[in-house]
Order: structure tokens, then C-alpha cells, then sequence
């Protein structure tokens, strides 16, 4: 019997490898595939509106499973200034005569978040591998539901602790699934606006943190704590509700060998109301492509992101997402706290973070305008030095302990978040989405996500201690801290980050593969349709001179 079942995986194993060696000569496979991506290349962003205007709704429906990760993140810096929470879990702190949560149980609280999300993105890795993003998804809002009840009814902060842990699986498992389907279901010119889009869901989630705390936090009983808590169940059940009728990406399907099922989840993504588009043809560039990066690396593991061309792959990635961390964002989370401890009153305090994250969403919008004309090396390097010139003036600013800087502070603070929501933020998601390798997308983006989390225990470990009045109370001071590190992230960026504006998925697949210079993606030229895929590829630059011939 055993004889019997490897002959039969032996036959499948010969057969895969004759199927390969078709696509890869199948001249017009690849006629179909220039083409498509030809075309999708050419396409403006109205036509690509009005061609795909099903993958956009679906694509912002599952992005917008991370409103629920934006809120509660933002609410836990937000409900560190709340009067009733620091009453109901913190200690009586004698020399200020005020209850407060220690600087250790915020730390605990944060840090247990992000170590849930780690464990939610390796498993999401491996599940939307293995069954796709759609499941992966629905799965984790069940578990959302779930876990929002820990936090509701928690009766101390052990067990509040143990609630974010819990709800940070599923919390680790959007943030592997959301910027892989959007880079997946829509063209190149869309791509930049469903990624970035991904920034705006997490922006109004803390926008809606700092109103509902805002409205509770004058109570004088446990709802000045448990309504933002229950708030959370509002997002699940219409979002699950909704993405049972979804399609999942073409690019998944292709990856197990399904063009079938690619070619009618693209027409569930497109309006058929367009005679130019052709599915066969865009199927044909999604199977050139993968076809593609099996040449270059035939493994699909976590070990496989760790070697040859894909190392320096996961490195950016990786990097572009650590850079969030320690360019002094973490500020922003704890902005309303912040105040509080300043000397402002809590009430005031949700008022300004109201207009940090209004102002937030305007930026992420305004990011969109700027994408389509500047490129995403140049916005993301220009945000961190606008961002280290306000971190170095809010440090300044703490030596001054006038009722004024406090004001001042804080109008500099929401600045910070504008420009952060302009440029940053909304760029990284076009930026892991669009430089990690199709093939290892999710295991490449699950490895940036968990690092960006890890360090995140760091940053929180330190801002906490920071800002505690309990311990370090450095106050505004802290920005000095983490100017520095902003200056650390500017300097990696300048060097390393390439930049992937209007490339397809082949372009830069060869572009890493020929080791071109960060600096210098912009200005070459590259055409993977040039030869067969089983063939070397000549690659042009911008001067119209043979830059590399590989032998």
C-alpha cells in the first residue's frame, strides 16, 4: 500500500514538474502575461475604479478588521487618564494623592497585547497558506467575539491582562491577512490605496477610542471603563457577517495550482461591464509571475525567507516595520495620558485626542493624493526627518513647565500625528505589501509584523516607565529619547529601502534578484517578458545601456 501511494505522488511530482516547464516555455502564456501587465501598467486610477470596484469594497471590508486593533490600542493609553479604571486596577499613590496603574501593569497590559499578536501571526501564517485569507479571517473574528468577553467582565487586572493577550491573537492574525489580500486583489495603480487604506482603519479606530472615552470617562461607576471595553463587539459581527460572501485572492488559488478558481474569483473582484479586460490574460501574468519566483526559490517555509535574494527581502520588510516603532509613534498612542500627567484635565485631554485622530485620518487621505505623484522612498524618508525635528522641539519644549508648553506640546503632538498619518503610516503598508515576494507574502509579512510586535515590548516597556509618574516621569523629555532612535531609522531608510512605485510583482522580483542598489530601483529599467522564463533576462537601464547581462 505504501508502494502504491508514493508511485502516485511520484506521478504528481512528474507530472507538476512537466506543468512547470509548459508555463515557463508556453510562449503564449507569456504573450498573454505581458499584456495583462502591460495594461495594468497603463491603467489610470478612474479605470481601474471602475473596473474594480468589488475588490476595493472587499478589500476595505477586511481591512477594517483592524478598527478593532487601532481602538483598543489607543484605549489603553486613553483609559490610563480615566479616574474610575485607575480606581477600579491601579494602586493609591500617596505622594500625588491620586489612584494610578503602575508603570510594571501598564507594560504588562501593552506588552501582553503584542505577545498575543505574535502567537496569532505565526498561526495566521500558516493557516492563510494552508486555507486561505478568507478563513483565516472569519476564524479569527469568532475568537474576537469570544475574547472581547474577558476584557468586559474582567474583575482585576491579572485578568485584564490575560483578555489582551487573548484578543491579541486574533488581533496578530489581521495584521497578517489584510495588507496581503489588498496588495493581491487589486492592479498596480490601486495597490498604494488599498494598502495605505489599512493605515485610515486604524486611525478612525483610535479616533473612536478617544469619543468613547470621552463620553464615559465622567462616570462615576465601572461603565466609565466597561462601555469602551463592550464598544468592541460592535465591529466583529457586521464584518463576519459580510466576508462569508467574499472571494478570496486569485494569487492564492494560482499558488495551489487552481486557475479555475482564480479565474472566477477575478470576475467576482471586476466589473464585467468592461469588453477590454480579459481574465485569461490577467491569470496568465499571476501564473508568469508565481512561475517566476519558483525559478528563483523553490520553498515556501519561514527558513525559505532567510535565504538567497529573499533575505535582503524579509530585512526591508522587517525594517520598514521596526521604523514605525522607534520613530517616536508610540507618542501618539499615549497622547491623552500624556496630557493628563502634563497637568491637563482628563475631559480636555480626550477633546485633543479627538483632533489628533481626525487630523490623523486627513493625513492618511491626503497620503493617497501624495502617493500618486511622489514615490514611496522619498515620502517615507521625508516624514522621519519632519518627524525628528518635532520630536527635538516637544523635548524642548518639557524645560519650560509653563502652562503654555503644555498647550504647546500637545498642538505639536497632533502635528506629529499629521505628518506621521501623511507619510509613514499609510506608506509602509504599500511598502511590505508591494517588496516581499508573492510566493512567501504572508510568511515574509508575519515575520515583520512579529519583530515590529517584539520591538513594540521594548518601546511600550520604555515609554511606560517614561511618562509613569510612579517611575522615571521624564514627561515630555522622552521625546529627546526617541529622536534619537528616529534619527537611527532616517539613516537606514536613506540606504536601504528601494523604491517600488508603478512595478509589477515580476519587475521587482528581478530587480532584487540582479542586487540592484536601493538608490537606484527608481531609474532602472527592467522587462521580465523578454525571454522565457527558463531562459537569462537582460536587464536595461535608464540610459539605454546593457547594465548586467547574466550568464
Amino acid at each position: 500500500m505504501a508502494t502504491e501511494n508514493q508511485d502516485v505522488y511520484d506521478a504528481e511530482k512528474s507530472q507538476k514538474h512537466v506543468d512547470d516547464v509548459n508555463v515557463m516555455h508556453d510562449e503564449a502564456l507569456i504573450s498573454d502575461a505581458k499584456h495583462a501587465a502591460d495594461a495594468e501598467q497603463k491603467m489610470t486610477l478612474l479605470k481601474a475604479v471602475k473596473l474594480y470596484p468589488k475588490a476595493i469594497a472587499w478589500s476595505a471590508l477586511l481591512s477594517s478588521t483592524l478598527i478593532m486593533e487601532g481602538y483598543d490600542l489607543a484605549l489603553l493609553g486613553s483609559l490610563y487618564a480615566s479616574p474610575m479604571f485607575n480606581k477600579k486596577f491601579g494602586t493609591y499613590n500617596e505622594t500625588s494623592g491620586k489612584w494610578a496603574v503602575s508603570a510594571a501593569w501598564q507594560s504588562g497590559l501593552s506588552n501582553g497585547a503584542r505577545a498575543g499578536e505574535i502567537f496569532g501571526l505565526i498561526f495566521a501564517g500558516w493557516v492563510s497558506d494552508r486555507y486561505g485569507y478568507k478563513m483565516t479571517t472569519i476564524g479569527s473574528l469568532i475568537l474576537m467575539i469570544l475574547f472581547i468577553f474577558v476584557l468586559f467582565f474582567a474583575p482585576n487586572i491579572k485578568v485584564l491582562v490575560v483578555g489582551e493577550i487573548l484578543c491579541g491573537i486574533p488581533w496578530g492574525a489581521f495584521q497578517s491577512v489584510t495588507p496581503a489580500y489588498a496588495s493581491e486583489v487589486a492592479p498596480v495603480v490601486l495597490r498604494p490605496y488599498l494598502t495605505t487604506f489599512i493605515n485610515m482603519c486604524w486611525v478612525i479606530g483610535q479616533f473612536f477610542a478617544a469619543a468613547v472615552n470621552k463620553g464615559s470617562v465622567n462616570r462615576p461607576d465601572e461603565w466609565a471603563y466597561r462601555i469602551p471595553f463592550g464598544v468592541q463587539w460592535v465591529w466583529p459581527v457586521p464584518i463576519l457577517a459580510g466576508l462569508i460572501f467574499s472571494p478570496e485572492s486569485p494569487w492564492w488559488h494560482v499558488r495551489h495550482g487552481n486557475r479555475d478558481a482564480a479565474k472566477a474569483s477575478l470576475l467576482r473582484l471586476t466589473s464585467r461591464n468592461d469588453p477590454t479586460f480579459n481574465a485569461d490574460e490577467t491569470i496568465a501574468m499571476i501564473e508568469h509571475t508565481n512561475e517566476l519566483e519558483k525559478r528563483m526559490k523553490e520553498g515556501l517555509t519561514y527558513r525559505d525567507c532567510f535565504k538567497g535574494i529573499d533575505l535582503r527581502r524579509t530585512e526591508i520588510v522587517v525594517g520598514i516595520w521596526l521604523v514605525q516603532t522607534l520613530g517616536g509613534q508610540n507618542l501618539m498612542g499615549y497622547f491623552a495620558y500624556f496630557l493628563t500627567q502634563a497637568g491637563m484635565d482628563a475631559s480636555n485631554s480626550f477633546s485633543l485626542s479627538m483632533g489628533q485622530y481626525a487630523l490623523g485620518m486627513v493625513g492618511t487621505a491626503g497620503s493617497w493624493f501624495l502617493m500618486s505623484r511622489v514615490g514611496r522612498r522619498t515620502i517615507h524618508f521625508s516624514g522621519l526627518c519632519c518627524q525628528l525635528l518635532i520630536l527635538i522641539v516637544v523635548g524642548s519644549l518639557a524645560f519650560s513647565g509653563s502652562n503654555g508648553s503644555v498647550w504647546g506640546i500637545g498642538a505639536l503632538l497632533i502635528v506629529f500625528t499629521f505628518v506621521y498619518d501623511f507619510t509613514v503610516g499609510p506608506v509602509t503598508y504599500s511598502l511590505i505589501s508591494e517588496l516581499s515576494s508573492t510566493r512567501l507574502k504572508s510568511k515574509t509579512i508575519v515575520l515583520a509584523r512579529a519583530g515590529y510586535n517584539a520591538s513594540n515590548i521594548f518601546v511600550n516597556v520604555m515609554t511606560n516607565y517614561q511618562l509613569s509618574s510612579t517611575a522615571w516621569n521624564w514627561g515630555a523629555k522622552a521625546a529627546y529619547f526617541w529622536a534619537g532612535t528616529c534619527l537611527l531609522s532616517a539613516v537606514w531608510v536613506f540606504f536601504r529601502l528601494p523604491e517600488p512605485k508603478g512595478r509589477t510583482y515580476a519587475q521587482l522580483d528581478l530587480l532584487f534578484e540582479h542586487k540592484v542598489p536601493a538608490r537606484k530601483f527608481a531609474q532602472t529599467k527592467i522587462d521580465p517578458f523578454s525571454q522565457g522564463l527558463g531562459d537569462d533576462i537582460k536587464r536595461v537601464s535608464t540610459e539605454k545601456k546593457l547594465e548586467t547581462e547574466v550568464e
